[in-house]
């Protein structure tokens, strides 16, 4: 049971942080202030507890056995995938598929569906402000089958230009393949009218979740998106493991990604038959403990519920946007309507490695550089930002630490 109490409709953060036992340790002597949960986010005691009685109770391969060890073992990680498939109302269980997380998921498509169906002379669609990981699959198949990525442009303020996107959409369209919300801006992409509009042409969309479904709820039914991938590390889960769903009808068509066991039903020399969904695409042992794991992660979040946590991050956000306005020097970059818990910065004059290794001084985790998102960076012209990003545990109470830092930071380097 999750120890939370129901503050006035809001969150007891301090009955949260109990529940995560990296809190209460202190880096280079000073209280750890943990603002790097885009990158991954801590993980609760019952995640903990689970890897540990995976190991510890019923350690066994899943599928297939018959021992006792294997059945409740094949039970625990199947658990997961129903609870995947209720977090994102996936219309069946077949639809979800286990992945390494968001990255292996954008690749399975672009392996799988992408060499498939992608021609010389078809177009990929993605925007400026993608993760490599939605940026570089694309370009590999582009380069394969000589097709031609096409870039949703920017406002400054990292918002999509939408009617650009009108204009680079034609019959050539094969597929939108959009971030759901900026790793590096914090921005909150439209994306059911973004795949309304690719529908109209024919094309499919895949939505990269891995910023969004520990922020928002998910839906793919109502969102009607083609694929959605996700990781279980940003989710107050373990890492490598992750989700990626597809519509029935896409990944039935599809060949398989990888070869081994699992993945098929009968292998002779002449010919091998392959396995029917999910199983299709998951090759070999899986990451048996961080799945089961997994699960408690969802059911973490679910029981502390995910309005709440909006609710919490949202007034954050707007706290730590109002004080870092007020440092003289220091520029936002990325000023979106609506944003997820993500806040970036630049100091006039200063590298954001620098205020970076100051703040670590004062136990303060922020990650300094591109994010992953070079090209979003060429756009705003500046060689990487400050990124500071919020999670349920998170307090204004830190926020303050991080200003204070800040301004002593800017002092010192100045």
């Amino acid at each position: 049971m999750i120890k939370t109490v129901d503050k006035e409709r809001g969150l007891d953060v301090a009955a949260i942080r109990q529940q995560f036992p990296i809190l209460n340790r202190e880096v280079k002597g000073k209280a750890l202030v943990y603002f790097d949960n885009a990158a991954t986010a801590q993980k609760p005691q019952v995640v903990i507890d689970a890897l540990i009685n995976y190991y510890t109770d019923y350690n066994a391969n899943v599928h297939r056995g018959i021992h006792t060890l294997a059945e409740e073992a094949t039970m625990a990680f199947e658990r997961t995938r129903d609870t995947a498939q209720q977090f994102i109302n996936a219309e069946s269980r077949e639809e979800i598929i286990y992945t390494r997380g968001t990255t292996e998921g954008i690749n399975l498509v672009a392996y799988a569906w992408g060499r498939q169906n992608i021609k010389a002379g078809d177009e990929i669609i993605v925007s400026t402000i993608e993760h490599h990981s939605n940026i570089v699959p694309w370009q590999m198949l582009c380069e394969e089958k000589g097709a031609r990525l096409r870039v949703i442009p920017v406002d400054r303020n990292g918002e999509l230009i939408m009617d650009e996107f009108e204009k680079l959409l034609s019959s050539k369209t094969k597929l939108v393949a959009i971030g759901h919300a900026s790793n590096a801006l914090g921005t909150i992409n439209p994306v059911i009218q973004i795949i309304d509009a690719a529908h109209r042409v024919g094309a499919i969309v895949l939505v990269d979740g891995a910023q969004s479904t520990v922020h928002l709820d998910i839906d793919v039914k109502e969102m009607d998106c083609d694929f959605f991938a996700f990781s279980s590390h940003k989710l107050y889960g373990p890492t490598g493991i992750g989700i990626l769903y597809g519509k029935r009808r896409l990944l039935e068509a599809m060949p398989p990604f990888q070869g081994g066991g699992e993945m098929i039903k009968e292998v002779t020399f002449e010919k091998t038959t392959y396995n029917d969904l999910p199983y299709k695409f998951e090759a070999g042992t899986p990451n048996i403990a961080d799945t089961i794991a997994f699960k408690a992660a969802l059911d973490f979040v679910n029981e502390v519920g995910k309005e709440k946590i909006r609710r919490h991050e949202e007034q954050l956000l707007g706290y730590a946007t109002e004080h870092l306005e007020q440092i003289s020097g220091l520029r936002i970059i990325g000023k979106a309507k609506e944003k997820v818990s993500v806040i970036s910065f630049v100091v006039d004059g200063l590298h954001p490695q620098d205020i970076g290794i100051l703040l670590d001084n004062r136990g303060i985790a922020v990650r300094t550089g591109h994010h992953c998102a070079e090209p979003c960076m060429r756009f705003f012209e500046i060689p990487g930002t400050v990124r500071a990003s919020f999670a349920m545990y998170n307090t204004k109470e830190e926020i303050d630490e991080l200003i204070i830092g800040l301004q002593k930071a800017i002092k010192m380097l100045a």
